[in-house]
């Protein structure tokens, strides 16, 4: 059973407290020890050098440390320092972004961190939540959080906020008589209080029956730490490429080894180091760093657009995701009731614009003729709305407060778009007297004095309020069809009528019979939709992500949302929690496949639907705010959270947190996340033509017989003028605009494609052709075998830096990209050059790489061999360009 719907009885926790005396302090005291604190089961956050350790599990690094073990067993101690400082430098870059991301996201108790009035030795005491025991008698009034699982033992106009549980914007009615089975799920059990849910309206006093991880929050947050997360694309994609890179680069080793023991007569010790200083030169160690470096850099613009970054491979992730499984409230709606439409007696309708509890917007009348019909009209019913209302809605400091039940507040915001004050209205017909809000009868009346007379304001359900109107049979069910239609398209309808009374209402008089009252009209209210957020959907339909909803409101409300936002359309793309509870793991993955809307869920069947997208093959990016989504959130490839009216125990679970609230915002993470994909790849391709170029180098010439047309430690040199700060510099690469023209990429996508696998072995062949041309030729012209060796070192460190240029775009021609947009890397390639120019005067290292100055000519043609890679790789865009177009082509045909 879900953690969600298994309630544990009073009697577990103690005697049922009846005499309202509260506990004494020693039971309490007994209790607290029996039961511990009332705080949230959570991970221990994990410390400085666990995150540090953390950065070195990757397959990569496993072969760069064996890389670097070798060595040290060789006795050659600067390989082994250098693979060192580079392990440590991704260490430190990574361990120290996800240290600042881990402060500024973990706040995992704050959800039931709160103060509780409670009685203790039969005396009302404040204390902190967390020193709440089972059988505590806890008092509450509008506007506070529950703060532990409570059974009510008495209560007034109770309505409570359980959208964090279970997705409804809607308040739930509570009742402490209610006699249903424990066995319902929570949603549905009318006489208990759950933690972390908000009174919205009434008060009431409970006895304490959970706490902590024994409550239906402390369950869902048990169930997500047990969830085991989804394995970000990234990682799976660069532990494949480790895979490839270990036994091709091992491969290449042995073989030139081999070779050069058997053919060319070499020691056996020469060449297993030079194998080793091959194997170092040829595997990518600054490869880590770039891709720390990377991500780090789309960390940092995503937190400029509203996204913090709880872990690096998240930022990848969300560009590779094929499909959203969103919440609707608090995601893609405001969790902000508002009203929408108006209805009157006779028949006009306006329209309301605006969104969430501001008084900013129009009541708009509907028709040419509407206006005048519905001037009188429209007064009327905003000051019945702000007469029959229990909220609070001011401004402060320059913002909007509110406090009270969700559509007294929607109703205010309501009357302040039409020029009505409440405030005013009571300041005129001062209020005397009311009937409150009670589920059974589904109305409230406020009584207020005016003109020497009681005038009445009435609110409530449709065919409540109706019965008690002036209305003619016609009438009445003109209305009522009115209101169903209001209903059937998603909006909360409300009925409001007015009425006066002879004689001024006193205390102790009974209340007026409510009938006979004139009808005020009809306000259908909903959830609007965020800011932004259809617009949002539309891109990720134009990036080729699905967007599906995944909500616990009710199938008609999500589809009225879902046809706002452009999700869904048709009744056939809505699929209910019911449908699913008997379901098969096929029939589950058809309903993913079909629908585009999932309403009346529960936690559970949530993370069932992730679950089933990934197991279809879909890389699943799960947005919520709510304790009811931490589950799926966990589960899913990347767990996007809410970070303003999210909860704790959401963000805990997600892999990045939305400082804004905005669903737009995770199209520009999906943007951002494309661009560190594209920028890994040009950096792996980098890595993948220059090792393939020193490979294949080495290699051939051993083959032709030729002297080894590089030493071991000018392997490592220009391992390290040509690999380190350019493949960083490419990490600071912009979009160029079109990242969310392309379909995401397949799931099954490796990293090294067809395109790279092109491009790599073009630019390291033709490196590789010409720098064994042209070694060879110098050897065969009697040039000094150290000297040959010196053209071919430049030529090559030139060769791999133009192939930086190369590396910017994988289609686009370098000619079209401006150079300002990375000055990094300018500075780096021209930072490299000048580096080994300087080695090549500066005598210590003359001595150590074996360098030497150059003639004016050679000067003049070194330059000249290297820039045609350039040339090279700009005919291979065009040409996979005119491939590609073809290919299209065709397909369409």
């Amino acid at each position: 059973m879900s953690p969600i719907s298994d309630v544990p009885p009073a009697a577990s926790n103690g005697r049922v407290n009846d005499a309202r005396r509260g506990l004494t302090t020693a039971e309490a005291r007994e209790r607290l020890a029996r039961y511990g604190p009332n705080v949230l089961p959570s991970e221990p956050a994990p410390s400085a050098l666990a995150i540090f350790v953390r950065q070195l599990k990757s397959p990569l690094i496993y072969v760069l440390l064996a890389a670097a073990a070798v060595a040290l067993l060789m006795g050659d101690f600067t390989d082994a320092a250098f693979i060192g400082v580079v392990l440590l430098v991704n260490s430190a870059l990574g361990g120290w972004q996800e240290w600042r991301a881990e402060r500024q996201s973990r706040s995992l108790q704050e959800l039931l961190r709160i103060r509780a009035t409670v009685l203790r030795d039969g005396v009302t005491v404040e204390i902190d939540a967390e020193q709440l025991v089972p059988g505590d008698i806890v008092s509450l009034e509008s506007g506070q959080r529950v703060p532990a699982d409570l059974r009510l033992l008495d209560a007034h106009a109770l309505e409570v906020d359980e959208a964090l549980l279970t997705g409804e914007s809607v308040p739930v009615e509570k009742d402490p008589g209610w006699t249903g089975s424990p066995e319902l799920p929570p949603s549905e059990r009318r006489d208990m209080l759950f933690a972390g849910t908000t009174v919205v309206r009434g008060r009431a006093d409970a006895e304490v029956v959970a706490t902590g991880a024994t409550t239906v929050v402390g369950g869902l947050a048990l169930t997500m730490s047990a969830t085991e997360g989804g394995q970000p694309p990234l990682v799976a994609r660069m532990e494949r490429f480790a895979r490839v890179v270990a036994v091709v680069v091992l491969v290449a080793a042995v073989v030139i080894g081999v070779v050069g023991v058997v053919v060319r007569g070499e020691s056996i010790g020469a060449m297993f180091l030079f194998g080793v200083a091959l194997a170092v030169s040829a595997i990518p160690e600054g490869l880590p760093v770039a891709l720390t470096v990377t991500l780090a850099i789309a960390a940092r613009r995503m937190a400029s657009r509203g996204a913090i970054v709880r872990s690096l491979p998240a930022v990848e992730g969300l560009g590779s995701c094929t499909l959203i499984a969103s919440d609707k409230t608090g995601t893609l709606t405001c969790n902000e009731l508002t009203v929408r439409e108006l209805r009157f007696p006779d028949g006009t309708a306006c329209e309301v614009t605006g969104a969430g509890y501001v008084p900013v917007g129009e009541i708009l009348p509907r028709g040419p003729a509407a206006g005048e019909k519905a001037g009188p009209a429209l007064r009327r019913l905003l000051e019945v709305a702000v007469a029959c209302n229990e909220a609070d809605l001011v401004r402060q400091d320059g913002r909007w407060s509110s406090r009270g039940d969700p559509t007294d507040i929607a109703l205010l915001a309501l009357a302040g778009k039409g020029g009505v004050d409440r405030h005013a209205v009571l300041l005129e017909w001062p209020e005397v007297g009311g009937v409150p809000f009670e589920p059974e009868q589904r109305f409230a009346a406020s009584l207020h004095a005016r003109d020497g007379g009681t005038w009445l304001a009435v609110k409530g359900a449709p065919e409540r309020v109706l019965a008690m109107c002036r209305l003619s049979g016609d009438e009445a069910i003109r209305l009522l069809h009115a209101a169903e239609e209001m209903g059937g398209r998603g909006l909360r309808v409300l009925a409001l009528a007015c009425g006066r009374r002879p004689g001024v209402f006193r205390k102790g008089d009974p209340p007026p019979e409510l009938s006979g009252l004139e009808f005020a009209g009809l306000a259908g209210l909903i959830d609007p939709l965020r800011p932004g957020a259809r617009d949002a959907v539309e891109r990720c339909g134009g990036a080729g992500i699905r967007v599906i909803m995944v909500t616990g409101d009710h199938p008609v409300t999500a589809l009225a949302i879902a046809r706002d936002l452009g999700i869904a359309s048709r009744p056939d793309e809505v699929v209910a929690g019911s449908a699913l509870a008997t379901g098969r793991p096929d029939r589950l993955r058809d309903a993913i496949r079909r629908a585009r809307v999932f309403a009346r869920v529960t936690p559970g069947q949530k993370l069932a639907i992730v679950e089933a997208a990934q197991a279809d093959g879909q890389f699943v990016a799960v947005t919520g705010d709510g304790v009811n989504d931490a589950p799926a959130l966990r589960r899913g490839n990347i767990g996007v959270a809410m970070g303003k009216g999210g909860t704790d125990v959401a963000r805990e679970a997600a892999d990045l947190v939305l400082s804004d609230d905005n669903f737009a915002t995770i199209v520009n993470g999906i943007e951002e996340g494309r661009i560190a994909y594209q920028n890994i790849r040009n950096v792996v391709y980098l890595l993948i033509a220059a090792g393939v170029a020193e490979v294949l180098t080495v290699g051939l010439a051993v083959v032709a017989g030729l002297p080894l047309p590089l030493l071991p430690v000018q392997l490592l040199w220009l391992n390290l003028v040509t690999n380190g700060i350019q493949d960083v510099g490419l990490a600071f690469e912009r979009g160029h605009g079109d990242e969310l023209d392309a379909p995401p990429r397949r799931p099954g996508e490796p990293l090294i494609d067809r395109l790279m696998i092109e491009r790599g072995l073009t630019a390291g062949l033709w490196m590789s052709a010409l720098g064994i041309g042209w070694f060879a030729a110098l050897v065969q012209a009697g040039v000094p075998l150290a000297h040959a060796r010196n053209e071919l070192l430049l030529l090559m460190v030139l060769m791999q830096n133009v192939d930086a240029f190369n590396a910017r775009s994988e289609t686009r021609s370098i000619f079209r990209i401006p150079a300002g947009n990375n000055p990094l890397l300018v500075v780096g390639v021209l930072a490299a050059l000048l580096l080994h120019v300087a080695a090549m005067y500066f005598p210590p290292l003359q001595s150590v790489l074996s360098v030497a100055p150059l003639t004016a000519r050679e000067w003049l043609v070194m330059p000249l061999m290297a820039l045609s890679l350039l040339a090279l790789m700009e005919l291979h865009k065009v040409s996979w360009a005119l491939r590609h177009r073809r290919a299209s082509s065709s397909g369409r045909g």
